[in-house]
């Protein structure tokens, strides 16, 4: 069992950037690839990126990549969310997730959620 806790999330002008933070307890955090998903309203939940156990591998989906990167620190179990360039349509709620595996994140199956932190992007 892992239990995650996101924070960071907040109001910002287009253009601007903010810093997701994926807190984790229980189970030791380097033996889980971690992600970030997004749920915007009205659509269902949508990867946004996945990282490995250790940090080396790294993936991207498209409508972010080169404007987000993910990082973590298994010292402070914790992984970050660093979101630059915001747009309007990156509005949603975004939530991080952990797997055994990387590939299972990269698809999408995700064993532990966290609650969740409401990113608003205003035009």
């Amino acid at each position: 069992q892992v239990q995650l806790v996101e924070s960071g999330g907040g109001l910002v002008q287009a253009g601007g950037s903010l810093r997701l933070s994926c807190a984790a307890s229980g189970r030791t955090f380097s033996s889980y690839a971690m992600g970030w998903f997004r749920q915007a309203p009205g659509k269902e939940r949508e990867f946004v990126s996945a990282i490995s156990r250790s940090g080396g591998s790294i993936y991207y989906a498209d409508s972010v990549k080169g404007r987000f990167t993910i990082s973590r620190d298994n010292a402070k179990n914790t992984v970050y969310l660093q979101m630059n360039s915001l747009k309007p349509e990156d509005t949603a709620v975004y939530y991080c997730g952990a797997a055994d595996r990387y590939g299972n994140v990269v698809g999408g199956t995700v064993n532990f959620w966290g609650q969740g932190t409401q990113v608003t992007v205003s035009s």
